[in-house]
């Protein structure tokens, strides 16, 4: 069986993530998707980001990444861990990893998977979640009504 697997924050899910989960079902049996928490990011909690993807994509099961690393970069060491966190949070074999950023070749390869880069340059979706968070009323066409107002009311709440 094709098992695939997409690890990200979601902050906030975008319609990037949502061509990257598409694509993914679209080339596997069975995707499994691993939300980090990272309150350092975002101040939506980690329930309300995978209540997004179990609500849009109920086909797909989603991982609940508490005790996530915080560390952000590409040194080995933040990738071992990394790495080390997605293979303790992984109840399966994983055959395939979907990303569309520099990690998922070195994740796919430690899972001895194979990899599947998504709209790495953004050409398909042109936003990120960073932009996104820094400018949530000029990016808000890329987010889906359910993310929207979650979204919103969380950004609204922190001010």
């Amino acid at each position: 069986m094709k098992t695939g697997l997409i690890v990200g924050k979601f902050a906030p899910l975008h319609q990037g993530h949502q061509y990257l989960i598409e694509t993914a079902l679209a080339e596997v049996e069975r995707l499994v998707v691993l939300v980090y928490d990272c309150p350092e990011v975002i101040e939506v909690p980690l329930k309300v980001r995978v209540d997004w993807i179990r609500e849009l994509y109920p086909e797909v099961e989603v991982v609940e990444g508490y005790g996530a690393p915080t560390e952000h970069g590409d040194s080995p060491e933040i990738t071992r861990r990394n790495i080390e966190f997605v293979k303790s949070s992984l109840l399966c074999p994983i055959t395939h990893v979907f990303s569309s950023e520099w990690y998922g070749e070195i994740l796919a390869r430690e899972l001895g998977a194979e990899n599947f880069l998504v709209d790495k340059e953004r050409v398909r979706v042109s936003v990120s979640g960073s932009e996104i968070r820094q400018n949530p009323e000029k990016y808000k066409n890329f987010l889906n009504p359910v993310v929207l107002r979650d979204f919103l009311k969380k950004n609204n709440d922190s001010r």
